[in-house]
């Protein structure tokens, strides 16, 4: 699948030393996995789950899922085998926790080579700096890490984010400025759904491609919410057949339910099409 329309709607956190989680990833309905070998393993298990996730990724099949890995930090005494490691997996991308800067970018590259980078945006530092991290050339994602953020900010709890919100848009205008995928933080409270619809409606509001979760019952809330939906179809279906008509009458623009349509509202229309038939050819796999 192109990576230019791929969906990014629900990306699932997996800890890579659970066996049967690894094993029932591959059925779930999800756009991406992050195989996570960081905060979700413990110590003791570092090892093993760097090794179990090799063997997995080299003989299971997780179909169109983008498969991303998080490795521990560079920093610990096991960043450095991750890196190495993951260079050599059946993975499409590596996912560096804690980016202040890019030079964070630079020192992974140096290991892993040209496989592509995501960056874990999780502290201040990597808000004031995330234009610069964005611009690396081997950067193609962003993955909010709103939890750590919080912690490092000593923010309150507010269910509308307002404390978060300075940094959410500074990573979201960093990675648009570039063209890279960004997804939003977690939604830690897996059995209230309500309180995860409206952070994904807020998420996707702000332009986020979708969120991260952490469990699989949150999947189908972030499907629907960053997945076009039945109306923008629609709409997006009869703003470029309005559109053609005017072109071919020689005029520049169209009206579609008493608003104008241009070339950029058309631009986006397309994208919403391709966005859909994208997801159905992942779903379909």
């Amino acid at each position: 699948m192109g990576t230019q329309f791929r969906p990014y709607r629900s990306v699932l956190y997996i800890p890579a030393s659970k066996e049967r989680a690894l094993d029932k990833a591959k059925s779930l309905h999800v756009d991406a996995i992050i195989f996570d070998l960081e905060d979700a393993v413990t110590a003791s298990e570092k090892d093993s789950a760097r090794d179990l996730l090799a063997t997995t990724l080299a003989t299971g099949d997780y179909g169109a899922r983008m498969r991303i890995v998080r490795i521990n930090g560079l920093d610990t005494e096991w960043g450095q085998a991750d890196a190495k490691a993951v260079r050599d997996m059946n993975a499409d991308a590596v996912l560096l926790p804690k980016v202040g800067s890019p030079a964070d970018i630079d020192a992974l590259a140096e290991i892993t080579g040209d496989m592509p980078i995501w960056a874990m945006m999780e502290t201040p530092r990597g808000m004031l700096n995330a234009a610069q991290i964005a611009a690396h050339p081997k950067l193609t994602g962003m993955v909010m890490g709103t939890n750590d953020l919080a912690k490092e900010m000593q923010t309150r709890f507010r269910a509308d984010r307002e404390p978060l919100l300075a940094g959410l848009g500074l990573c979201l205008l960093a990675a648009k400025a570039e063209g890279l995928v960004i997804v939003d933080g977690v939604y830690n409270a897996y059995k209230d759904d309500e309180g995860l619809a409206v952070e994904c409606a807020q998420g996707r509001d702000m332009g986020f491609d979708g969120k991260t979760l952490i469990h699989p019952a949150q999947v189908k809330i972030a499907n629907d919410a960053f997945g076009p939906s039945a109306d923008e179809v629609d709409l997006a279906r009869r703003q470029i057949t309005a559109f053609e008509e005017a072109e071919a009458q020689g005029q520049g623009v169209a009206v579609v339910d008493g608003r104008i349509v241009e070339n950029l509202h058309v631009a986006t229309a397309h994208e919403t099409l391709a966005k859909v038939k994208a997801i159905e050819i992942l779903q379909a796999e």
